[in-house]
């Protein structure tokens, strides 16, 4: 089973691909992809889209996995943000992918076994919990992992899928 798990944003977009095989998670990839600053928005989304059209291609994943949005400040952020949401999606589906969606305290709970878990957190356990062999220097990628780690141990797959 190979998940194609993201962190959704609009200028950073975290990005995981993790293989889980008899029962153990691989990180077979992971990134943090920006987007253009001054490029205009529908440029954007278009960026995100080919991206995620070169991994589906590369990696050939089972299934799309993404943290679900929310926001209780910025509300032109999450505006940008749901249009890049959308775009993942879309791209999903048309690639056949089942899409599965966890809120930050399922993404927490999965990977710390408590709900108030800050980033630190997370981030330790995302550490102990699967191999990463290069340098993350960006939250997002770490949050990218935690919801694939999230949709390895919450979903039943079958081993052979």
């Amino acid at each position: 089973m190979r998940i194609l798990a993201v962190d959704p944003g609009y200028d950073r977009l975290g990005i995981a691909i993790i293989e889980r095989k008899a029962g153990k998670e691989i990180l077979l990839y992971s990134d943090c992809f920006q987007t253009e600053k001054d490029a205009l928005y529908e440029k954007r989304l278009l960026d995100i889209g080919d991206e995620m059209e070169r991994l589906i291609r590369e990696y050939e994943p089972n299934v799309f996995a993404s943290e679900a949005l929310f926001f209780a400040k910025n509300q032109k952020t999450a505006i940008a943000v749901a249009g890049s949401r959308g775009t993942l999606l879309y791209i999903a589906r048309k690639h056949n992918l089942p899409v599965f969606e966890y809120t930050p305290l399922q993404i927490k709970i999965a990977v710390t076994g408590y709900g108030k878990s800050d980033k630190a957190q997370v981030t330790d356990m995302v550490k102990r919990l699967i191999r990463i062999e290069k340098q993350v220097a960006v939250d997002d990628e770490y949050d990218a992992i935690a919801v694939g780690l999230t949709c390895a141990a919450t979903e039943k797959f079958s081993e052979k899928s």
